[in-house]
């Protein structure tokens, strides 16, 4: 297994009790700071999609209406993830992070001051743009402070955070509408939550094991269990964004994954963004649909952290895609019976809100593991900010397209046919996920 040594001109030393303990209180609130901090990035993120009803109301606008500020914002969204990843390798995850954190809070403020459609994109726009930084800097963090064989466990439980941080989002806009609050309060007061969670994460974390022990880093040994599958460095040395780059793009493993994650950030997204306002659109009350929509979120936050713990522990050869084609098998069939119940009124809003919750345990599982443990198994901390901003960048490049069509689809022909197109692309994205497994075992084998 690895384990925490230091190197020092030219020598590497086991670690001393004193700066083990200091190392152990490090990782640990960083691994905190990673958890909630990205919750707090929710807050000033799925506040959108629980703001739709309101702005709709407020605006006049139609779902297409609505649908252009989500899917110019998710086009913001890739446009940064392309660049904020390498920045992440260049300059560091944890500085990254935080600059992402304070760019969206500002701009949450500036939209709750905003009015009219074109100042609304271009603003959630620049609020995206900073989002997109928090990802790669979360996996180019965790992958510094926990060794390749607890990756699956650890970015299993960090992933939480953007499960838990929906549904933190949802039931806190629920409960700001509950109260009466006006639209621009549910920008507002995530707004002002996330400035003291900033200044908790500043204060908490550190970029690696490094900035506290100098020269301390992970030695992996020979019988490490899931090793890196690709390798970047030459000499001891950092490796050049574009040597990564071009290593990636030579592995099969990873062009499949960059499939994968087009489709499943596409019906992710889909999910972030319409559920509340298809749940208020068949009949729903507002506040009930935000009440459901958390709870569909949790489920998710379930398969996400089950699929983590049982791919380190049970996956065959190291195969964690042989899971993930699984659990997308049973959305696919999810997803269709929710296309065939979507117009049969209130008496299948309870069956609805099951099927959606069974669809959220087993997409948002495997979508998270496309840019968590994966990554860090084939890029390694070394190229984990690059990897990860390629294959988010695509995903939401998709996604961008799947919100705004989304939108228009369900004011031309109404829900249930969004609903059998999004199980098309869930029976597509196994067999993506199959291939994956393949290339998997290959890999690794190997």
């Amino acid at each position: 297994m690895s384990t925490l040594v230091v190197t020092s001109g030219g020598r590497t030393r086991a670690l001393g009790a004193d700066e083990t303990s200091r190392l152990g209180r490090w990782r640990v609130s960083t691994f905190w700071v990673m958890l909630l901090g990205y919750v707090g990035y929710y807050l000033c993120r799925g506040n959108l999609s629980a703001a739709f009803p309101q702005l709709s109301d407020a605006f006049g606008y139609s779902n297409t209406d609505l649908g252009l500020i989500a899917g110019w914002s998710t086009l913001a969204y890739a446009l940064g993830k392309f660049v904020n990843g390498p920045l992440a390798d260049r300059f560091g995850g944890r500085k990254i992070f935080l600059l992402g954190m304070g760019g969206a809070l500002v701009a949450n403020i500036i939209f709750a001051t905003s009015s009219g459609l074109i100042s609304f994109i271009v603003v959630w726009c620049v609020c995206r743009y900073f989002l997109s930084m928090g990802w790669g800097g979360i996996a180019k963090t965790i992958g510094a402070w926990y060794p390749p064989h607890r990756h699956g466990t650890i970015m299993g439980l960090v992933s939480i955070n953007f499960q838990f941080g929906g549904v933190a989002a949802a039931l806190f806009a629920g409960f700001l509408v509950a109260q009466g609050i006006g639209w621009q309060g549910l920008f507002l007061y995530p707004a002002a939550v996330l400035s003291v969670i900033w200044i908790w994460s500043y204060l908490a974390s550190r970029e690696a094991p490094r900035s506290v022990v100098e020269g301390a880093h992970y030695e992996v040994t020979a019988s490490e269990p899931h090793h890196q599958i690709a390798e970047f460095s030459v000499d001891g040395e950092s490796p050049r964004v574009t040597q990564i780059i071009k290593t990636l793009f030579g592995l099969s493993i990873f062009r499949h994954l960059l499939v994968f994650s087009l489709l499943t950030t596409m019906l992710r997204s889909v999910f972030i963004t319409w559920i509340t306002k298809f749940l208020v659109d068949i009949g729903m009350l507002n506040v009930d649909a935000q009440v459901r929509t958390a709870v569909i979120a949790t489920l998710g936050v379930l398969g996400t952290v089950l699929l983590g713990w049982y791919t380190d522990r049970y996956a065959r050869d190291g195969d964690r895609a042989r899971a993930m084609w699984i659990m997308l098998s049973g959305l696919g069939f999810c997803l269709l019976a929710v296309a065939f119940l979507a117009d049969a009124g209130p008496s299948a809003h309870i069956p609805i809100v099951v099927l959606l919750a069974l669809s959220s345990f087993c997409l948002l599982g495997p979508y998270s593991m496309s840019s968590g443990c994966i990554t860090l198994d084939i890029s390694g901390s070394e190229g984990a900010g690059s990897c990860t901003g390629m294959i988010d960048g695509v995903g939401y490049i998709g996604a961008a397209l799947a919100t705004l069509g989304a939108g228009i689809l369900s004011d031309s022909m109404g829900w249930s046919q969004v609903f059998l197109i999004l199980s098309l692309f869930a029976f597509v994205a196994t067999g993506t996920a199959y291939m994956m497994s393949r290339d998997y075992r290959r890999e690794l084998l190997h």
